[in-house]
């Protein structure tokens, strides 16, 4: 009786067909399109950083607090941790597969919070970072100097901290950017052991002396209010707490001895302008680089990230220093792209072939179009149940077709660390 309706009224079937079509349209363009589909649990990640800690030391005082706490979260798969040398601490914790991944980040972010008055004085002053984690790459890039020696590693990582970085990251569709080799401006101090023995001076007292003198204070006003009639002027006091360069640095006084004089740190070392960590090192084409890997926001559209990000680039190389150039030796969304119009030069192939065998069987030209219309219906009409049910399209599986493509990639950035020893070229 239901398909007599439809067999019996051609203007209901023609309605329900359009509407169908205009819906499956609509849905086309606020569907997920990248290279795999999202079928990896959800993870939420903290990481700690605790300064000068050996990894027996982070994971007794950093990790298992923090694991402790975390543990037993609901709707939580299963957690696991690295402790480093470096005195980094990493937790990642994974969820069931479809978890609200703005949830599982809150919940996780409320057991930290519990956990943070247990942890290191250190680890407190650094904080403890939740984020969510995503392993879609949108894009790999790397920031270089065109010669060598007209900008060292620290100039260009520094540069892309304060005018690339924070502009990708408010593109839509990208949830952060994971640097490889970044050199990040810090003051380093350098201590002779034997020159601190001489003077009766320990590390710890180093480090106590450059807290206490090397901080940034509100001064208070001067004639604030409640004053005497006559005072006429409110002046706001500003102290130089923060040391700027490496002769402050220097300068920065470590004990004073019994006859009056002053122990200071370029006594006993020096003080040197350098970069943050050097764990890690990037190249792109043998030379230094900053290498940033592009995460993608889970269920966004790549393309549409990946075209936004290259068009941002694009608009920030215009502002460049001369000779700072950057590159995209890494790009998923290529394989994407060109399977997306094989996709479709297969589908319209496939169409074809179907009419054209309806019409050698049926020998009606009338007979073969009813059947034929009926084919984008289906099609188009797929795309609004994809969405309903939140599926992503990849075009390794749209309708059931594999597809094999291949992608060259002429250039790429060569990532070293240096993980306890040992190296690891990625």
């Amino acid at each position: 009786m239901f398909v007599e309706n439809f067999i019996r009224r051609p203007v209901l079937t023609i309605v329900c067909s359009i509407i169908i079509l205009l819906v499956g349209a609509v849905s086309i363009p606020t569907l997920a399109v990248e290279q795999y589909p999202d079928v990896s649990p959800v993870q939420v990640v903290d990481s700690a950083n605790y300064i000068g800690a050996s990894a027996e030391v982070v994971e007794d005082t950093v990790t298992t607090v923090l694991e402790r706490q975390i543990n037993g979260i609901k709707g939580m798969r299963y957690i696991s941790s690295t402790s480093s040398d470096d005195g980094s601490s990493s937790i990642t914790v994974t969820f069931e597969q479809g978890y609200d991944l703005d949830i599982a980040a809150v919940d996780v972010l409320n057991r930290v919070s519990i956990a943070e008055a247990q942890l290191p004085q250190a680890v407190q002053r650094t904080g403890v970072n939740v984020f969510k984690q995503s392993s879609s790459v949108v894009v790999g890039m790397s920031i270089f100097s065109e010669e060598e020696g007209v900008y060292d590693d620290n100039f260009v990582s520094n540069y892309a901290d304060l005018y690339v970085v924070d502009s990708i990251k408010r593109i839509e569709g990208v949830s952060d950017m994971q640097p490889f080799g970044e050199r990040r401006y810090a003051m380093r101090l350098w201590l002779d052991p034997t020159l601190l023995a001489s003077r009766e001076v320990t590390a710890q007292d180093v480090v106590a002396a450059l807290q206490t003198q090397n901080i940034q204070i509100g001064a208070g006003r001067i004639g604030q209010p409640p004053t005497n009639d006559g005072q006429r002027y409110q002046l706001t006091i500003r102290a130089a707490g923060r040391l700027q360069d490496v002769t402050q640095f220097e300068e920065i006084v470590l004990k004073t001895g019994e006859n009056g004089t002053l122990v200071k740190l370029k006594d006993v070392g020096r003080a040197e302008l350098g970069a943050e960590n050097y764990d890690t090192f990037a190249r792109y084409r043998g030379q230094g680089a900053i290498g940033y890997r592009v995460l993608q926001t889970p269920g966004s559209n790549a393309l549409a990230a990946a075209t936004a990000v290259k068009a941002r680039m694009k608009e920030l190389a215009e502002d460049f220093p001369p000779g700072l150039s950057y590159a995209i030796p890494y790009d998923p969304t290529l394989f994407v792209e060109e399977s997306s119009k094989e996709v479709v030069s297969t589908l319209i192939q496939a169409i074809l072939l179907v009419v054209l065998v309806l019409f050698l069987f049926l020998q009606n030209w009338r007979a073969t179009i009813v059947p034929a219309v009926v084919i984008p219906v289906a099609l188009v009409g797929t795309f609004a149940f994809i969405k309903v049910f939140d599926f992503s399209i990849n075009s390794l599986t749209l309708f059931g077709l594999t597809l094999a493509t291949g992608m060259v990639v002429d250039d790429a950035i060569v990532v070293v660390e240096d993980i306890g020893g040992k190296v690891q070229e990625q």
